[in-house]
């Protein structure tokens, strides 16, 4: 039962579209109606600007980090690590957006960097690795977010 409870929790946090949210609060635009179409950091910052993908990026990182450790205190470790997959399947097909999301590039760093203190033994090495590989892929092939 705590893996049911902490999948739709996970999910329903995953399927919080801040890209949408954001872009239709503050910019009055609709980021799915513009570029990729992603409701994804990304896309928003190249519709909106590089304040609004810095923002959304860091909105989705985090809850996906909030429902880890969430079920993390209330079920333990294991529980916790399905509540990460299910806050990136709810990032991609998300519940408040007709299923149509992002790709949950920031929501699964965010995974990664909650399990990762939450590892006993070299942990933060599961948090930093994707982190160097994400920005020297941005490198390599010159993509910028905006």
């Amino acid at each position: 039962m705590n893996f049911i409870i902490s999948a739709l929790v996970g999910y329903l946090f995953g399927s919080v579209p801040f890209a949408l949210v954001i872009g239709k609060l503050f910019y009055n635009t609709d980021v799915r109606e513009h570029g990729s179409k992603n409701l994804g950091a990304s896309n928003a910052g190249r519709v909106l600007g590089k304040k609004a993908a810095v923002s959304i990026a860091a909105l989705d990182l985090s809850k996906s980090a909030i429902a880890v450790w969430i079920a993390f205190l209330l079920f333990g470790k294991d529980v916790a690590i399905i509540a990460g997959v299910a806050t990136s399947l709810g990032h991609c097909y998300p519940l408040f957006a007709k299923f149509k999301g992002g790709k949950a590039v920031s929501t699964a760093a965010g995974y990664l960097l909650a399990l990762s203190f939450l590892s006993e033994t070299n942990g933060w090495i599961i948090g930093v690795i994707p982190i160097f590989v994400f920005f020297g892929l941005l490198k390599l092939f010159k993509i910028g977010l905006v």
